[in-house]
């Protein structure tokens, strides 16, 4: 029987250049979808899922995220005099109880295995889980609560996974598959960002996992792989070359990369039409749009 996963670790040190001006001095996770900045979107799939201590891996100028997730008592007083008990209980959803939440500081942009590395001390003899903000995944059930109900049956360390364009995998870690049992893939290797013409299959390796207390130790011993950082895909491959499984899985649900600015318009405008107080105006607005015979004003790209 496999240990229950209660652990999360948010890899939050990036300097998120793709949003500039905007990410100066605003941390790029606490950028919103309508009205929700991402993080609170992970923070949320993660509590569907049974997590029950959230460690941020965070680097310079990431304060505001801390404030976020911290209580606001003149705010909620008058929100609270005003009779406002919808955006109360809103409020209350940002907030996150003493002991639960932990900040480690990534002193050195090393990478995504250095930053999940960086957490080691806040865990110990058991599975966690990692998510990547970056990545909102849309679906019925939440993408992390489908996995950790797998993880139950097969142990080991999972991954999610998609199927991409061949001609992205070099963006990605890809699995080479070992058998596909639908939605649950068992992985007899990982390789990251390989290109197209070598890569062992299309599904690729996207930000969320449970993966075994043995990973992080593998991260204390790999070296630097792709673009000279510490891949956790190395690590997760390792486990591979010791016998011990990895599997991936084929979450249901939609996924938008919110690391590029057309994937976070793309998110946008999805959550905009799952909104009941938003889709119907919206959805007039792009029919509108769309009929326009006028063409736009352009802007040109910074």
């Amino acid at each position: 029987m496999t240990k229950k996963v209660t652990k999360a670790i948010f890899p939050v040190a990036g300097l998120g250049t793709r949003f500039l001006p905007a990410t100066k001095s605003i941390p790029k996770e606490i950028m919103t979808l309508v009205d929700r900045p991402l993080i609170q979107y992970a923070i949320d799939e993660a509590r569907a899922a049974g997590i029950e201590e959230f460690i941020f891996v965070t680097s310079r100028g990431k304060s505001a995220l801390e404030d976020y997730f911290d209580h606001s008592p003149e705010l909620a007083q008058t929100l609270r005099k005003k009779g406002k008990t919808e955006l109360l209980e809103t409020l209350k959803s940002t907030n996150m109880d003493s002991g639960a939440i932990a900040y480690i500081r990534q002193h050195q942009a090393k990478g995504l295995g250095h930053a999940v590395w960086c957490a080691r001390r806040l865990l110990s003899d058991e599975p966690f889980a990692v998510i990547l903000p970056d990545d909102i995944i849309r679906g019925e059930t939440p993408c992390l609560k489908e996995m950790i109900e797998a993880h139950r049956e097969t142990g080991g360390s999972i991954v999610a996974a998609m199927e991409v364009p061949p001609e992205k995998t070099s963006s990605y870690g890809v699995l080479d598959i070992q058998e596909d049992m639908g939605h649950v893939v068992s992985v007899k290797g990982l390789v990251e960002k390989p290109d197209a013409s070598v890569a062992p299959s299309n599904l690729a390796v996207i930000g969320r996992y449970v993966l075994s207390p043995d990973v992080m130790k593998n991260l204390g011993k790999t070296s630097t792989g792709v673009g000279g950082e510490i891949q956790l895909t190395d690590a997760i491959a390792h486990e591979i070359d010791e016998g011990r499984p990895v599997y991936g899985y084929r979450f249901r649900g939609t996924r938008f990369d919110c690391g590029s600015k057309i994937g976070f318009l793309m998110a946008t405008v999805a959550v905009a039409l799952e909104r009941d107080d938003l889709s119907g105006e919206f959805t007039e607005f792009l029919e509108g749009l769309m009929q326009m015979s006028l063409d736009l004003p352009r802007v040109k790209a910074s």
